[in-house]
């Protein structure tokens, strides 16, 4: 296993199997996200209360489970590349960033429009909500940081510690809701007790939330891959591949 790890480490190596692996997460989550899309339009019923406005929802809730999930995966990645000095966790870091503040950016605008719908206001200063927006700022913050230094260890290094500094604001996104009292409603799909919410409208969701993670697979491995490409520029692989036929 830990052979497996310090290849995968290995820029040439994790290159080439990012290569092979991105076309099937690709494919993957487009007919995942495809399926999810059909069955919330058109098979599952309107809600008793929202009507057809709570549709929303299947872009809403994987976009914002994404948010919190990339930074977790930035952080993580982060703290590896500080601890082993691993060039391609740094570089899976720097990936991770701006497709966080995409699906960052893709909650708050969805929860906008689904609020204006169901609160009459497009944004109100509840705590999930801002807590959120810090999520972007932390994104855009790392990505600024990172463009501050035209040294890339330095960069590295300065923005792993605030993408570790900044993974706090992860549990309290989650649990702001049990916390304080919000207008966000609480989990209805990720509890202990079964979820409340219908079969028919649970499964669309289910194969978003799926999909989406793929998606975020499949954007990762293509963004890292250019990422290893400008780091490695003048390294002898990247020369043998470049002259290869």
């Amino acid at each position: 296993m830990w052979l497996w790890i310090h290849k995968l480490g290995s820029p040439p190596h994790f290159y080439r199997i990012a290569g092979l692996l991105t076309p099937w997460f690709g494919w993957s989550a487009g007919v995942l996200i495809a399926a999810g899309v059909v069955s919330g339009l058109f098979f599952a019923p309107p809600d008793y209360q929202q009507g057809d406005g709570f549709r929303i929802l299947y872009v809403h809730a994987p976009s914002a489970w994404m948010s919190l999930f990339t930074y977790v995966v930035m952080a993580i990645a982060a703290a590896i590349g500080l601890i082993w000095r691993m060039k391609v966790a740094h570089a899976v870091a720097a990936s991770c960033a701006p497709i966080g503040a995409a699906f960052t950016a893709a909650a708050l605008f969805t929860g906008s429009v689904w609020g204006k719908k169901m609160w009459g206001t497009w944004w109100v200063w509840d705590a999930r909500l801002t807590s959120e927006l810090i999520l972007l700022f932390l994104y855009l913050g790392y990505m600024a940081l990172r463009s501050a230094y035209d040294d890339h260890q330095k960069a590295d290094r300065a923005s792993a510690i605030l993408a570790l500094v900044g993974v706090v604001n992860v549990p309290i996104i989650h649990y702001s809701v049990v916390w304080w009292n919000t207008l966000h409603q609480p989990a209805s799909v990720t509890k202990l007790a079964a979820p409340s919410i219908d079969p028919s409208m649970l499964l669309p969701l289910i194969l978003m939330f799926f999909g989406f993670n793929i998606l975020f697979g499949a954007l990762l491995l293509t963004r890292v891959r250019g990422e290893v490409l400008m780091r490695e520029r003048n390294a002898d692989w990247i020369r043998e591949r470049v002259s290869q036929p």
